[in-house]
């Protein structure tokens, strides 16, 4: 005799993820103008991996993904229609995306390399990081940086000196 077979309810929500896998609870959706262009500067600039793309028969990006060490960053071209605006359009970036790296010598030579353009230099910081800010041929700012090894009297010399720069209305290391 065949086994009888038996149907079991399924939880649906069981089967469903309310964060997708790989992401995390906020993800970065960048609007650009160039999309294509704007991937292949994030891969020779950052490291990115393409995970996904669909593009419009035009050829703009509509919805893409990548994915910059161990997090996702979305893409989409600017469309008129659109709410979202890109850097580009409105003249200037509301935020900034902050990369940690473990090599934040050797990533911030690939990103000028690709065209990026230094806000900030690289340099060590008074919060015992080596940090800088650049801003990417699509308008958005992106500050690179890894935490490094400074003694008490390096990171209070350097406290000191960015404290008077704001006080005189100065931005440490701003190079504009």
């Amino acid at each position: 005799m065949p086994a009888k077979k038996t149907r079991t309810k399924r939880n649906a929500s069981a089967k469903v993820r309310a964060i997708p896998s790989g992401f995390r609870t906020v993800t970065p959706y960048l609007t650009v103008q160039g999309g294509t262009k704007a991937i292949d500067f994030y891969k020779k600039a950052f490291g990115a991996k393409e995970l996904a793309q669909e593009t419009m028969p035009d050829g703009k990006i509509l919805h893409a993904r990548i994915k910059i060490g161990d997090s996702i960053v979305m893409i989409s071209d600017e469309f008129p229609e659109s709410y979202a605006k890109s850097p580009a359009s409105l003249g200037s970036t509301t935020g900034t995306l902050h990369i940690y790296s473990g090599n934040v010598d050797k990533m911030w030579k690939l990103a000028v390399a690709a065209g990026a353009r230094v806000i900030m230099p690289l340099d060590n910081q008074f919060w015992g990081e080596r940090y800088g800010q650049l801003t990417d041929p699509f308008g958005h700012q992106w500050s690179l940086s890894m935490q490094v090894k400074m003694s008490a009297q390096e990171m209070e010399t350097k406290r000191i000196a960015a404290m008077s720069m704001f006080a005189n209305g100065e931005h440490p290391g701003k190079t504009e």
